[in-house]
């Protein structure tokens, strides 16, 4: 009884604590501060259409240069996202004049936009469509989910008492400009298909930027409109449902093309892996046509039967490849192989299988010059070293200095390789003298490994 009592009281606490923890109340700003903050976004006229039009202009400028930071520089400063807001706090609040002059300056602020960027592009003298624009053109229901928690994250900013920095982030992360500027470089050079692609992933971004802040300001129990007819608010709110299924059903269907084909060159790739595996045959290139369920493979090295590879063929409905072709060529009979791709891939092939025995021969030469360094270094060690000893030490005759090899000097670049001094003495010499030719050829040759040898 004791346990499970104790058992109650940690989840009272451990929910008490997260409702804490997660509460959107606590820094919550009034509802007057909300509702003038929101609609002192709305409007846009003056200043606002100039930053527009610049924002617009920077953002082409960076599709057409295909520049990240410069595409980043300009959604940072573009005022599209009021409108948008206002739309869907209106629509929260049943204040449909707010809804109206929303949608009316919504409707400019594109208008503007896409004015803006086909004059832009028109003019300009670079007319491929690079990555960051053809990025712009398949919207897909990952498009929704960005536009849709992005909004979530906006609106909650917004309705904070200390304003916050999240509306920027928002505006980058959901992507309002470059759409529009990719949508105006339709027009421009009659591209249809990214006009269309474009414009389609910038409704997704508003519609689901206004849904999100509906739901927000719903949650928040915002004050209502109180004139508002309830029949009237009810067949707005069957209007935001109907614009809502519109708008995610054509992303929730480029979505599921998307994902079936990944997985259908996923697949693809993994069946020429592991079947097309031979001993003295390697793949030179595959070509995977998701949309056609087409494979087109090409092979190199030895030949391969046409019997061998009916097998291999006809295994591909039993790896997930259903209602898929598969052709395969071997050493050059189809003159559509991608050269330079094969070339790439036959070096990079012929660098990996060769890296480690130009690293090891590479470690070969260090060793040699390492070698001849200390050679170099202790040549005068056998030189003047018998001379100053004989000077030094006039009982000393015959006197020879050799060293001996040890790999260690070179693989550590230092030196402890021994040094060995033979000599003759005409004279009997003490321990103590023994000790001191020890010392000084020590400190002369800046080496501890020395043996003395006297006869």
């Amino acid at each position: 009884m004791m346990n499970e009592l104790q058992e109650h009281r940690f989840w009272l606490n451990a929910k008490t604590m997260l409702a804490e923890r997660l509460s959107l109340t606590d820094d919550k700003a009034d509802d007057d501060v909300i509702d003038s903050r929101i609609r002192g976004d709305v409007e846009m006229r003056g200043s606002n259409l100039w930053i527009l039009m610049f924002a617009i202009l920077v953002a082409s400028i960076g599709l057409n240069v295909n520049s990240t930071a410069v595409i980043i520089g300009a959604m940072l400063i573009s005022p599209l996202m009021g409108p948008i807001m206002g739309i869907g706090y209106g629509t929260g609040i049943n204040d449909y004049e707010l809804i109206r002059r929303s949608l009316k300056n919504l409707f400019i602020a594109t208008l503007i936009a896409l004015l803006t960027s086909t004059l832009y592009f028109l003019i300009s003298p670079l007319s491929t469509a690079q990555s960051e624009l053809l990025a712009r053109t398949t919207p897909t229901l990952w498009d929704v989910l960005i536009g849709f928690f992005g909004g979530l994250a906006g609106i909650v900013g917004a309705t904070r008492k200390e304003k916050s920095n999240v509306i920027p982030g928002v505006a980058i992360a959901t992507a309002l400009m470059p759409p529009l500027c990719t949508a105006g470089f339709g027009l421009a050079t009659g591209h249809w298909n990214y006009f269309f692609g474009a414009f389609y992933l910038y409704a997704i971004n508003f519609v689901f930027i206004a849904l999100s802040a509906f739901i927000i300001v719903r949650f928040f129990n915002v004050s209502e409109k109180k004139y508002v007819d309830p029949e009237i608010a009810k067949k707005a709110q069957r209007y935001i449902a109907i614009v809502v299924i519109v708008t995610l059903l054509p992303s929730s269907y480029l979505a599921y093309q998307l994902v079936g084909e990944e997985v259908f060159k996923a697949k693809a790739s993994a069946f020429v892996t592991g079947e097309l595996n031979f001993d003295n045959t390697n793949v030179a290139q595959v070509k995977i046509d998701p949309k056609m369920r087409h494979i087109k493979v090409f092979l190199i090295g030895d030949y391969v039967s046409n019997e061998k590879l009916n097998d291999i063929t006809a295994r591909l409905t039993m790896s997930g490849l259903e209602n898929t072709t598969m052709k395969i060529y071997q050493n050059g009979e189809r003159d559509d192989i991608d050269v330079s791709v094969l070339k790439a891939d036959i070096i990079t092939d012929l660098y990996k299988s060769s890296q480690a025995n130009i690293e090891k021969k590479d470690h070969m030469i260090e060793q040699l010059r390492e070698e001849n360094r200390l050679l170099q270094a202790n040549k005068e060690f056998f030189t003047q070293i018998p001379t100053e000893l004989s000077s030094l030490f006039p009982n000393m005759k015959d006197i020879q200095l050799s060293q001996t090899y040890d790999s260690r000097a070179t693989e550590h670049n230092r030196s402890v390789n021994q040094l060995i001094l033979n000599a003759d003495i005409t004279n009997r010499i003490t321990d103590k003298e023994r000790g001191q030719i020890e010392a000084w050829l020590k400190t002369r040759t800046k080496n501890e490994n020395v043996s003395v040898y006297l006869r």
